[in-house]
């Protein structure tokens, strides 16, 4: 069974896209309909984390809005990170769903019971993951991911409660 989503962000939360205002600032853009499945992910009792290779604050930022509790930035290596957070969770490899869209990410997509990529992924990665889905990194493809795992996993009808 299914406890825990890991997301990678750029590219997947993300349209991998990176915006810098003339002060500096930057910007991602994340999609809504993401985080209405993540948070409801959660109300479920599941679990969320969020491995990154990258440092953002608005990532943690986004992270704290959806309830995902476990976020690691500035990971360069993402399996050694995710099997210290299965230690501390007391989960293994078969308890995890992964979504991630290029190279950084494909020591984990080998290993976790159900892997995932955006449309637009690296091809690497696409032809390695059990699930390629239809929509691009940023434009909901964590949703379409999250619904695809409530079927597998029958929780459909737990979800639809949540809406009742």
């Amino acid at each position: 069974m299914i406890e825990l989503i890991v997301l990678d962000v750029d590219g997947t939360l993300t349209d991998g896209k990176i915006y810098y205002s003339d002060h500096g600032d930057e910007l991602k853009s994340f999609n809504i309909k993401d985080g209405l499945m993540i948070k409801s992910w959660n109300n479920l009792g599941k679990k969320s984390a969020i491995i990154t290779g990258r440092t953002s604050n608005i990532v943690e930022k986004r992270a704290k809005e959806l309830d995902i509790t476990v976020v690691k930035q500035g990971i360069k290596n993402k399996k050694i990170e995710l099997d210290k957070i299965l230690k501390k969770l007391r989960l293994n490899y078969n308890n995890v769903a992964f979504i991630g869209d290029d190279m950084n990410d494909y020591n984990l997509l080998k290993r976790v019971e159900y892997s995932f990529c955006p449309f637009d992924a690296n091809i690497m990665v696409q032809d390695l993951v059990k699930y390629r889905l239809q929509k691009n990194g940023g434009e909901g493809c964590v949703a379409e991911m999250i619904e695809i795992l409530l079927k597998k996993e029958n929780l459909e009808d737990k979800f639809l409660e949540l809406w009742v």
